[in-house]
């Protein structure tokens, strides 16, 4: 049998090892099985150890219980592990291991509490795995008694438990005690420095952050692929943040930190999504192009930065050149970073297709892509695709699932579905967020439902403690205001607690117009220009309110006002897609190549239509 079994790989080494080391054989074939993920070839080479009465070789033991563990069997690992007489921390470390690759956290901590209680103790290795799984639980409890045993036995001395030790604390929330185990630390790596610069930017202390960097600089630790990383996610919003990643950038290339090694990619990845958040995509595509090695995930990271900015025929292009031209099959975070693009500009058919990819590749039962797909067929126009989405039996529904087809209903008016589908929700045990708020609000004021709006409202801050927020208090003033009542939408934003922001006071403009109510128009514009005071839009807006009442030195000071600011209006635009490209259109636009065409034939649209008003008034005459 066994001779039968290396015959899958032909090789006079594993030929010759078998007849002169039986040991290095069944070493040889329980590597060949792990690798393979077969678990037949285990259970022989499992066989053979107990024939050639090796059932007591520790060392054997150990590949054993890994090999089982690597083919989903870690409770025949522990099979394996109780026919020992005598266990070695190894052994024990294998099994652990074993159950934690597995997902089986407690069997992990329940065989930690048993190796504590033997004779055996701990190594570096156990302590450090088990404190990294305390901080993917994000459990503190286990952590400290990790940290603890570490103490008492020494190893807390060691960097790489130390390491794992601080990671868990800030994975747990537990920043002050990471500090503390860092502060202790007799001997630091890159990898200490960059666990507690992580615990930092991702616990919001973007300034304690850079102070750190350069207390790292100043210990004269270089900074690794790592640590840049980790950084470059906070540079993005104002000009100097933007400063902080150049130069991130900047110290890649002069460190020769290799965007084109596999190990790397990810540092490609933040670099191209640094940029695009702070709004320079072009510089983005550069870094992409650059790359060797372009692995699904840069592929990903390019696509979003196109539909965060809006470029969504970028993006899809982006999307087939992936798997046409590179050969990369798209996984679940890609479908879900171009599926708002086929929502910005109504793709409805390539959006089918993203769907019927998902369906082939078993992916169409995943909630994230379930809630992408309604989202984006609620907003090309196709209601019932988004209902038989939503309505599939095989969907497993969280909140933004029933928020998503709420939101579905209001965004196509019908506000009594939205209320029906929002009680069913409540009814199935599921909490309402702001998200579901937001959703199931605009849909009753889309339906001049003030009533049920104003009545779900107060449901959600008194019983479901919700707070109020920005997004939660303009749908409020949308719904009020779109009902006629001006006066009480004031008297709600005099009395919201947070402050109102450019959405509310935006939601009283809309409202003002609507009814033409001109008093009020002028009231939400001058706060508009307090909270926007470089948005051209709110001056132009305040001025033609201005001119229409007559009064020409209000609209020369608004004026005045833009020229001192600087400020012009962007024209508007127009778009329409035709074969997967977008054409826009601006006012009086002679850039398209094709305009000479499209104003002869909108000339001769003005003529038949005025023919057909002169048509019209003749027969009315007769």
């Amino acid at each position: 049998m066994i001779h039968k079994t290396f015959a899958l790989v032909p090789s006079r080494y594993y030929s010759s090892a078998f007849e002169f080391d039986p040991v290095l054989a069944v070493l040889q074939f329980l590597h060949f099985s792990a690798i393979h993920t077969s678990l037949k070839l285990t259970r022989q080479s499992h066989s053979r150890i107990l024939t050639l009465g090796f059932s007591q070789n520790s060392f054997l033991a150990t590949k054993l219980i890994l090999a089982y563990a690597v083919c989903r069997r870690p409770f025949h690992s522990r099979l394996v592990f109780d026919s020992l007489q005598h266990k070695n921390v190894y052994l024990w470390n294998s099994l652990i291991n074993g159950f934690v690759k597995n997902g089986l956290y407690s069997e992990a901590f329940l065989l930690f509490n048993q190796l504590c209680s033997s004779d055996v103790l701990p190594d570096d290795f156990t302590l450090s795995t088990l404190s990294k799984v305390s901080g993917e639980l994000r459990t503190v409890f286990p952590g400290k008694s990790i940290h603890g045993k570490s103490m008492r036995t020494g190893f807390v001395s060691d960097t790489v438990v130390a390491n794992s030790i601080m990671s868990m604390y800030c994975k747990c929330g537990n920043f002050g005690e990471a500090r503390k185990v860092f502060d202790e630390m007799t001997v630091r790596n890159a990898g200490s420095w960059n666990v507690v610069i992580t615990g930092y930017a991702v616990s919001g202390h973007r300034e304690e952050t850079w102070e750190f960097v350069k207390q790292m600089q100043m210990d004269e630790v270089k900074p690794d692929a790592y640590t840049i990383s980790s950084l470059l996610p906070l540079c993005d919003g104002d000009v100097r943040k933007y400063d902080y990643g150049r130069e991130l950038h900047c110290y890649i290339v002069k460190n020769e930190l290799e965007l084109g090694i596999d190990s790397d990619v990810h540092l490609g990845c933040c670099l191209i999504d640094m940029y695009s958040r702070s709004n320079k995509v072009v510089v983005g595509r550069r870094v992409f192009d650059r790359m060797k090695c372009r692995n699904v995930f840069a592929w990903t990271a390019m696509i979003n930065g196109y539909v965060e900015h809006g470029d969504s025929d970028e993006a899809l292009n982006l999307f087939r050149d992936m798997q046409t031209i590179d050969g990369v099959e798209a996984n679940r975070v890609s479908l879900i970073s171009v599926l708002p693009a086929c929502s910005s500009f109504s793709g409805l058919l390539t959006g089918r297709q993203i769907h019927g990819f998902s369906i082939r590749k078993e992916l169409n039962n995943e909630v994230s892509i379930c809630n992408a797909l309604i989202d984006m067929y609620s907003k090309c126009g196709s209601l019932n695709s988004a209902r038989l989405v939503f309505e599939d039996d095989s969907l497993c529904k969280d909140a933004i699932t029933w928020s998503s087809m709420i939101s579905g209903y209001g965004l196509h008016g019908k506000g009594q579905e939205a209320i029906l589908l929002y009680d069913k929700m409540l009814q199935t045990g599921i909490k309402p967020d702001t998200i579901t708020t937001v959703g199931v609000l605009s849909a009753c004021s889309r339906s001049g439902l003030v009533k049920e709006g104003l009545n779900i409202y107060s449901s959600v801050i008194n019983n479901y403690g919700i707070e109020q927020t920005l997004e939660i208090c303009a749908c409020i003033v949308d719904m009020l205001g779109r009902a006629g009542l001006l006066d009480q939408a004031l008297d709600f934003i005099k009395a919201m607690h947070v402050e109102p922001g450019p959405s509310v006071w935006g939601a009283l403009v809309s409202s003002s117009i609507i009814h033409g109510d001109l008093e009020m128009q002028e009231l939400a514009y001058s706060f508009l220009i307090q909270l926007e005071p470089e948005n051209p839009s709110n001056y132009v807006s305040i001025s033609n309110l201005y001119a229409s009442s007559r009064r020409w030195d209000a609209v020369a000071e608004v004026r005045i006002m833009m020229k001192d600011k600087r400020l012009k209006k962007l024209p508007g635009c127009s778009w329409i897609s035709i074969n997967n490209k977008t054409h826009c259109f601006y006012v009086a636009d002679k850039a398209h190549p094709s305009s000479s065409l499209i104003y002869n034939m909108l000339d001769d649209l003005l003529l038949t239509m005025s023919d057909a008003v002169v048509s019209s008034h003749l027969e009315t005459s007769t």
